[in-house]
């Protein structure tokens, strides 16, 4: 009898497209082509000056050269949670804190401490290319709730009872919406808060973009609507998206205290405690004011409009103005089946890799999403490059047979 060579689980885990996406598109610009580069969800601003000042003088200080508690600094436990006080109006205790590696092992640790084998997760779609992957290691199993355009990219009530069963474990909810821009409004959060609650299923919400919202569209905290929902609710959260720290790896996990104590001790056998200085910076970010914050939010409120309508002036194109995060996510399945420089492609996926090629664009296709037909596109670059990329693929579709 042989072994297999590799584990079976982590064989079946895709390629994050999106980081797949930006990779290519770099590699290119290293090669010389002018690609414009809408794959990656990172804001295109540096990281706030006075939290790059406080992981300087972090890394000057002994104490930030060794291990310090696996479940993250007391500090800034502290601040998470006044800082969740602030934004969110809830009332969340530093013992609730987990701080991770980034948000997506907040993701993990959330589904590994939660999930048995059978167990099943709600997951509306389209969704972050990332959910899916935890969910199947830690033994539970995707149901995924199409929506679309039409219904604003939002999850009804009665889409999540029709897909209830006795294995229902949880329901993973976000909003501003990665991939869709979409915002549900509080009526709608406090109805899925609600009718979570009364059917006993756990809500993981991530409010990673909760300061990026547009008009007058507005982020709720579904705990802080539907306050006995708090010891099945884990919040999902980072630094990366309102203070532009992607690269500093620093997000957190906030739920009830014996979740919370089992993704702890998770944590201390597979990372131990976040880098010490990128810890101090998140400090700095949480406890400081939000001005950068606002400055960032008015320059992606020009953007969404701006891609908003030069999409829109494309044939065959159809797109929902954003409504929150930095993505626009167009239809382009009136595009799908034309001729490009003689290539047909028959799928999202192949058109977007027609319009790398040909128009030196890079985008991210909905089949990542479980959207085929779709493409998201990142805004999270400047208005110059807004227009060209956007008008590179005009004028490809105006050549197109």
């Amino acid at each position: 009898m042989s072994l297999e060579r590799l584990s079976r689980r982590v064989g079946a885990i895709t390629e994050s497209a999106t980081l797949a996406v930006d990779a290519r598109a770099k590699a290119l610009k290293a090669a010389g082509e002018p690609v414009i580069g809408f794959g990656a969800g990172e804001p295109d601003f540096p990281t706030p000056a006075h939290v790059v000042e406080a992981a300087v003088e972090a890394c000057r200080d002994p104490r930030n050269h060794r291990y310090t508690p696996a479940g993250g600094l007391p500090e800034l436990k502290e601040a998470i949670a006044a800082k969740t006080r602030r934004d969110s109006a809830l009332e969340v205790l530093p013992g609730q804190v987990l701080v991770t590696n980034g948000g997506k092992h907040a993701v993990y640790n959330t589904f590994e401490a939660l999930l048995n084998p059978g167990d099943e997760v709600l997951l509306p779609a389209p969704y972050w290319t990332t959910y899916p992957e935890p969910i199947a290691l830690a033994g539970g199993t995707s149901v995924v709730l199409p929506t679309d355009v039409a219904s604003g990219f939002r999850v009804s009530v009665d889409q999540l009872e029709a897909a209830r069963t006795p294995n229902t474990k949880a329901l993973v909810f976000v909003s501003p919406s990665n991939p869709t821009g979409a915002v549900y409004t509080p009526d709608e959060v406090r109805a899925i808060g609600e009718w979570a609650l009364e059917h006993g299923i756990w809500v993981i919400t991530d409010e990673i973009y909760e300061h990026l919202t547009f008009g007058d569209n507005v982020f709720s905290s579904m705990p802080a609507l539907v306050p006995e929902l708090a010891d099945t609710c884990v919040i999902l959260n980072g630094v990366a998206k309102t203070y532009a720290m992607t690269g500093w790896r620093v997000g957190w996990m906030i739920g009830p205290a014996d979740l919370v104590k089992a993704a702890t001790n998770l944590q201390s056998h597979s990372t131990s405690n976040v880098a010490n200085v990128s810890q101090r910076a998140a400090l700095a970010a949480v406890a400081g004011g939000l001005e950068c914050v606002d400055e960032m939010r008015v320059a992606f409120t020009r953007r969404a409009r701006l891609i908003h309508g030069l999409l829109n002036a494309i044939d065959g194109v159809e797109c929902m103005e954003p409504q929150g995060a930095f993505y626009a996510f167009p239809s382009f399945e009136g595009l799908i089946g034309r001729t490009f420089g003689g290539v047909a492609p028959t799928t999202s996926a192949e058109l977007c890799e027609v319009i790398l090629d040909q128009a030196k664009v890079a985008l991210v296709p909905g089949e990542a999403f479980a959207a085929p037909g779709y493409v998201r596109i990142s805004f999270a670059v400047s208005d110059d490059d807004i227009t060209e990329g956007i008008g590179r693929i005009a004028d490809l579709v105006t050549r197109a047979g």
